[in-house]
């Protein structure tokens, strides 16, 4: 598994720390991201999901905690629209140029507006994707929030 993908890459140019974290990626657990969470040994609250949505047709990355899930309603409010809804996976494999379980909010091929649950800017330091399934970046969320131009609401249901 090579540890630099575009996600990486985009960091180290940003100029933030990070850290890379490896860990045995199961394509049948039931939550990629808990699954990520008890393979790290950390808490679920500090590994972060990525998420690609519709609001009012248009795409959105939202970022929240993995043991969460998104209120669409809240997700709509925070972007500004009405309505959302989760994007099927082949489309947003397609507008990010990540697999799904690997979906990174940093380096997608078309920059999109990106949501972050407030609640995970109170960690020290937390867990995304990194651009490839079984690969983490462990940084700072005021760093996450920062390289990609987050709102940053509660969108938890």
């Amino acid at each position: 598994m090579s540890k630099v993908t575009p996600a990486t890459r985009a960091l180290t140019s940003a100029g933030v720390a990070f850290s890379v974290h490896t860990y045995d990626y199961d394509p049948d657990a039931e939550s990629v991201g808990l699954q990520a969470a008890a393979a790290l040994g950390e808490d679920p609250a500090r590994v972060l999901k990525t998420l690609m949505a519709l609001v009012d047709g248009k795409p959105v990355c939202v970022i929240v905690p993995s043991d969460q899930e998104v209120s669409m309603k809240k997700l709509a409010a925070a972007a500004s629209g009405k309505s959302a809804q989760m994007m099927k996976p082949p489309e947003a494999e397609r507008l990010t140029g990540y697999k799904v379980g690997g979906i990174s909010p940093f380096a997608q091929r078309k920059l999109v507006r990106t949501v972050i649950e407030q609640s995970a800017l109170a960690h020290e330091l937390v867990y995304l994707n990194g651009g490839q399934r079984g690969l983490q970046v462990r940084m700072k969320p005021a760093d996450v929030r920062d390289v990609v131009k987050a709102v940053v609401a509660d969108v938890i249901a």
